[in-house]
């Protein structure tokens, strides 16, 4: 594991046993969210950076019983988390690396993917991991249940115009990552930026 996911790891396993009484007031949010991610009845989705698990249920609902829905999360504390919910009963859920998924090329309809990008070592490689395990024309949901702004505000920071997340940033690299940029929402409430797999990455 590199010196950046080690710290990613060390972060996320100091604060998993308080990560959903944080911020209880999430729940909505990630309901929302997952519900303009278009899934279908018997699709099979990926969380991924699942942490705790707060979007599984509604993913779950989503795609029915006869859907799938994977967790994928670098901390095991997090999915440790994520099981004492209960939310193991919505999803199977793996100690994985995004970077690097035990899945197979086009295997998945879509990607759940909440506040992940910020974390990534090299935002590229895993959005290019998250591309070819995602059939043509499926989809991928990056999103926050605040926006940017008020983000940085929490952080005691100013946003800066390399922000990653910024719509002109963030429209290139998922371009070159194998993505199209959709739609793109960041207001105080959420972040949401919905995205389609090209056909060729």
């Amino acid at each position: 594991m590199n010196a950046d996911h080690t710290r990613t790891r060390e972060f996320f396993a100091a604060r998993a046993d308080g990560w959903d009484t944080r911020f209880p007031d999430d729940g909505p949010a990630y309901t929302a969210a997952v519900a303009e991610l278009g899934l279908r009845l018997g699709d099979a989705v990926l969380d991924a950076g699942c942490g705790t698990g707060r979007a599984l249920p509604a993913l779950r609902e989503a795609v029915g019983p006869a859907g799938t829905v994977l967790g994928a999360d670098l901390t095991p504390e997090m999915l440790h988390a994520a099981v004492r919910a209960g939310r193991d009963h919505n999803a199977a859920l793996a100690l994985a690396d995004v970077v690097r998924l035990p899945l197979r090329e086009g295997s998945l309809d879509a990607v759940f993917a909440a506040g992940l990008v910020a974390h990534l070592p090299d935002p590229g490689e895993g959005l290019r991991e998250l591309a070819r395990v995602v059939r043509p024309d499926g989809w991928l949901a990056l999103f926050h249940p605040i926006g940017r702004a008020a983000l940085a505000a929490r952080q005691g920071r100013e946003i800066t115009p390399d922000d990653l997340r910024a719509e002109p940033n963030l429209g290139p690299l998922l371009r070159s990552s194998g993505w199209r940029l959709v739609s793109y929402t960041d207001e105080d409430t959420r972040f949401l930026a919905l995205a389609v797999r090209r056909a060729t990455a």
